[in-house]
């Protein structure tokens, strides 16, 4: 189940709780850093300018094979974009992580509402081995005043969503399908139950519930203007919630952007947290370089005063 893979992602084992840990063994890599929604929770909105250049292939091949000798096992070929934003470089990544490196698992998270259905067969055919959609809104006026677009990409990626199930269904791929929500409280929370019940669990094979996340206190804001209150940093899912200190990103999951930049946090929209350059360095020496290494000793004494991380909601 997909729960068991996030939640062993989210818990760091003793043989990783030191500064300069092993590779990780799952690593998110941004294929398209543009998103074709304005979602009131996520950081990206915060970019006063929006990237335009996508991953280049030549780049995520190299690093992508150094993950492999390093003992990564899991891709995830998105991170802070929408990766259907590039359908045929999404393709061309999943399958090379699949059939030229061998990685056990290649998985990817998308929003739906672009992933129309021949870009989804192509991603099976490759090999993609989890296709999770993320479903945050019950209703299309709620789409509209979370998500920040037009009410029609509602019904597009509702219509997606189905789609992806007859095509797994025809085609006899092994892609498992799944999806998560941000659990809202009251009214709100049921309807999205009832929505949820009607158009996204009947075409997944496990959905499951996440806090409304701070994004690195960047969204903040924002989510006080449309009523949420975020939870404490990213503290995995609902059901298996870890300490905010020290934080698992920075520990057991590497993030790469499309510029080549390795983060130490999930939601790195700005560069605050960039450890180093993968176009300059090799990932291990990223991965273990020394402002890495000092912001992972801060996590592990659990004091983050004059770090990066001091100002995330989890620790103010």
């Amino acid at each position: 189940m997909i729960t068991d893979r996030i939640d062993s992602i989210t818990r760091i084992p003793p043989d990783r709780c030191r500064p300069s840990p092993p590779a990780p063994r799952s690593v998110k890599i941004e294929i398209s850093p543009r998103c074709n929604y304005r979602c009131g929770f996520c950081a990206l909105r915060n970019r006063e300018v929006q990237p335009k250049w996508d991953i280049d292939f030549e780049l995520y091949k190299r690093i992508t094979g150094e993950m492999r000798e390093a003992g990564v096992e899991e891709i995830g070929v998105f991170y802070l974009g929408e990766s259907f934003m590039n359908p045929r470089l999404l393709v061309d990544c999943i399958r090379h992580a699949k059939r030229e490196l061998g990685f056990p698992y290649v998985f990817l998270t998308s929003n739906a509402s672009m992933a129309f259905p021949e870009a989804v067969e192509e991603c099976m055919k490759a090999g993609l081995d989890s296709l999770k959609w993320s479903c945050n809104a019950a209703d299309e006026d709620q789409f509209e005043a979370i998500m920040g677009v037009s009410k029609k990409l509602f019904r597009n990626a509702a219509g997606n969503i189905k789609e992806a199930y007859e095509i797994r269904r025809r085609g006899g791929y092994a892609t498992g399908l799944y999806a998560s929500s941000i659990r809202y409280d009251g009214a709100q929370q049921e309807r999205m139950e009832r929505y949820l019940a009607e158009a996204i669990r009947p075409y997944v094979d496990q959905h499951y519930w996440l806090p409304l996340y701070s994004m690195g206190a960047f969204a903040t804001q924002r989510e006080e203007e449309l009523g949420y209150r975020p939870t404490a940093g990213n503290q995995g899912r609902l059901g298996a919630l870890r300490e905010p200190l020290p934080c698992w990103s920075a520990f057991t999951e590497g993030h790469v952007t499309a510029d080549g930049s390795l983060s130490a946090c999930c939601f790195d929209a700005n560069a605050n947290w960039t450890m180093g350059d993968l176009n300059k360095q090799s990932f291990m020496e990223a991965w273990n370089s020394a402002p890495f290494v000092a912001l992972r000793d801060a996590h592990l004494r659990k004091d983050v005063r004059g770090t990066v991380c001091e100002a995330c909601i989890a620790y103010a």
